[in-house]
């Protein structure tokens, strides 16, 4: 499928928190659109108190010497821009140590994505020993809620207004090398839907930067993508995805029109881009879930497919952040990924 862009003016709906994608509406009549604005105002203020305690704002020049939550602004295309980073507990300024990018999904905010009972990111970084960075989308709000990611074909007001994302990153890596003593062959990025998709984004633009990407119900939606070097490669998909649709095309539940890239050629773009042998190992086949991986990649990388049966537009292992509900329980996205990233 070609991505294309959409034109609709976005509204934001509360599913959009659970669901963790950004939804637009065309030609909505003036009450409808009043009333989805209400909801929308109740639904951002309900995750405002679920999501975790603002740890302070410290100045992007303060060396990190010690574990614990940091909050950063910074402008950059002449917006603020925000993002927070968990530091491991067992960090040491003489330990290079591995970077974590995560991303939210459209209408959420790295509050959200921070906050461990959904995506348990937080505490896998003091098991595993990594800084878990969580950086916010664009906003036109200064509390940063219901923010988006330029991805391509997706999402919202950061991509009708071409926000550069991709150059915030970067920023964000620049400051993160002299706050932290950071093991530049170890940074990785993992997002959920509009995050995932802008994932994909990163590794054909970012290459030289992440060494591998983890992408949870999402997809590739760039129109073009030419990554400098091989990427690892994971995808998690459940077969029931009701907003991006694991056979491609925006779900039942989505209003959005973007053209989702289908999962199967999502893998296969990247299949091929790595020069992988095109014959997948099943490396994980469980009730409820399997993985395929491929291999012989250049450099040495990996593409894997794992997809659940069931679990609809959510985080493996995770919970919905609206509804409670958990998503799949045949694995742990936040475990797959980091075993990825190891070999494993």
């Amino acid at each position: 499928m070609t991505p294309e862009r959409s034109t609709c003016r976005s509204a934001l709906f509360p599913v959009a928190l659970a669901a963790g994608l950004l939804l637009t509406a065309c030609g909505a009549s003036g009450e409808g659109t009043l009333r989805e604005r209400l909801k929308e105002k109740i639904a951002e203020r309900q995750a405002a108190k679920e999501s975790s305690a603002d740890p302070a704002l410290t100045p992007v020049t303060q060396r990190i010497e010690r574990p614990g939550d940091y909050r950063f602004e910074i402008e950059h295309g002449g917006l603020k821009r925000m993002y927070r980073i968990h530091v491991p507990k067992g960090y040491s300024p003489s330990q290079p140590t591995p970077l974590l990018f995560s991303f939210h999904g459209g209408g959420g905010n790295m509050d959200i994505q921070a906050d461990d009972r959904y995506y348990r990111l937080a505490s896998k970084a003091d098991e595993a020993g990594y800084v878990a960075v969580f950086p916010n989308g664009y906003s036109p709000f200064p509390s940063g809620k219901l923010a988006t990611w330029n991805a391509g074909n997706c999402c919202g007001g950061a991509r009708d207004k071409n926000i550069d994302d991709v150059g915030f990153i970067r920023e964000v890596v620049r400051h993160l090398k002299t706050q932290l003593n950071v093991d530049a062959q170890r940074i990785y990025t993992s997002g959920m839907s509009n995050g995932a998709l802008f994932s994909h984004r990163l590794a054909c633009e970012m290459a030289d930067t992440f060494r591998g990407i983890a992408s949870v119900a999402g997809s590739d939606g760039t129109a073009r993508c030419q990554p400098s070097r091989p990427v690892n490669i994971l995808e998690i998909h459940a077969k029931d995805d009701d907003f991006v649709q694991f056979n491609g095309g925006a779900g039942k539940n989505s209003k959005t029109l973007a053209d989702f890239v289908s999962t199967p050629e999502t893998v296969a773009r990247w299949v091929r881009r790595n020069a992988c042998n095109p014959t997948p190992r099943r490396v994980l086949d469980k009730p409820g879930a399997y993985c395929d991986q491929y291999e012989g990649c250049n450099d040495g990388v990996r593409v894997r497919l794992c997809v659940t049966e069931t679990g609809g537009h959510s985080w493996p292992g995770g919970i919905k952040v609206r509804t409670g509900e958990p998503g799949s329980t045949a694995f742990s996205a936040t475990d797959m990924m980091w075993d990825f990233f190891n070999g494993r």
